[in-house]
């Protein structure tokens, strides 16, 4: 008896990079949060909270950006726009991360106004990552 070949190229996400991508959100967003915290209290702790969520966020969106280009080169994934767009989307969002982390490591006094923006810039960056990841979304093997 013959066995058929799928010969379909996946375009699904592999779920641990769908998590490690899940994941770089709520970092971000929490950093997002205690800059505001900070920005409302003037508690240096939570410019602290800041910056290791940054630091957490960009471990995760590192190993996505990594996975991401591993699936620009393999030959079993129908690469696209979309893929180019997403991969461009996560060396961004590592960027403006590490500018973010930087930034974050200056005194809180001092970081404040850009460690805001930056960090609102991350979380729209994360975002739009996310988007673009799980949009390409299909049926695999």
């Amino acid at each position: 008896m013959t066995e058929a070949i799928d010969t379909r190229r996946t375009t699904a996400l592999h779920p641990v990079q769908a998590v490690l991508l899940a994941s770089t959100f709520p970092l971000f967003l929490g950093a997002l949060l205690n800059d505001w915290a900070y920005s409302s209290t003037y508690e240096i702790q939570w410019t602290n909270f800041a910056s290791w969520l940054v630091a957490g966020g960009l471990v995760f969106v590192g190993l996505a950006l990594v996975w991401a280009l591993i699936d620009l080169f393999r030959s079993d994934v129908r690469r696209n726009r979309s893929s180019w767009l997403h991969f461009g989307l996560l060396l961004a969002t590592f960027v403006v991360g590490f500018l973010n982390l930087l930034v974050h490591a200056k005194d809180a006094w001092a970081a404040m106004p850009e460690g805001f923006i930056l960090s609102a810039m991350t979380v729209l960056l994360s975002l739009a990552a996310i988007w673009t990841g799980f949009s390409t979304w299909r049926e695999g093997r």
